[in-house]
Formats: structure tokens, C-alpha cells, sequence
């Protein structure tokens, strides 16, 4: 399932939502790719989607969940890589 928060996070003068899926990395970039977001936006485990992109992922059919709720369904997936187990850091 895809998964997105509300644009609350600020960064380059815009407002920033997270989108995730807590099935798998493909099915993450699949949706991504239909939304338009670049893959730059990728970000270890879920991409960074500008305000304007919002109401499209819904639209897409991503679930509106809150913050919390993302790091909790990505942890249970096996899905979330922390900053520390990154490659490169």
C-alpha cells in the first residue's frame, strides 16, 4: 500500500510530504514514476513529494496517514533504512 503524510515538512521555501509503500521498493517507484516525482526524490526508504504533488497522490489512490504511522508500517515491512545503515555514511 502507498502511503503519504500531510506537506508539513519545510525545505526550499516549499512545504514537503513523505510517500512510502509498505509492500516494497518497486511498487514505491512504480507510483512515484505515475505521480512524476523524479527518482532524486528518492530518499532511502520513501521519497520527498513537494505540497503541489499532494493532492495528486491521493488522487493516485495513496492512503493519508500520519508521520508516526510511516516509520511505524516501514519497520514492520522491513522497509525502513535508517540514516546510519545507509550506504556512504
Amino acid at each position: 500500500m502507498i502511503l503519504v503524510d500531510e506537506p508539513r515538512w519545510p525545505a526550499r521555501g516549499r512545504l514537503w510530504s513523505h510517500l512510502v509503500s509498505d509492500l516494497s521498493y518497486a511498487e514505491l517507484h512504480t507510483f512515484a514514476e505515475m505521480l512524476g516525482a523524479p527518482r532524486r526524490a528518492f530518499d532511502r526508504d520513501h521519497y520527498d513529494i513537494p505540497d503541489v504533488r499532494f493532492p495528486m497522490a491521493l488522487w493516485l489512490g495513496a492512503t493519508l496517514v500520519r508521520s508516526r504511522e510511516l516509520s511505524t508500517r516501514l519497520r514492520a515491512a522491513g522497509l525502513r533504512r535508517p540514516k546510519h545503515l545507509s550506504p556512504g555514511s
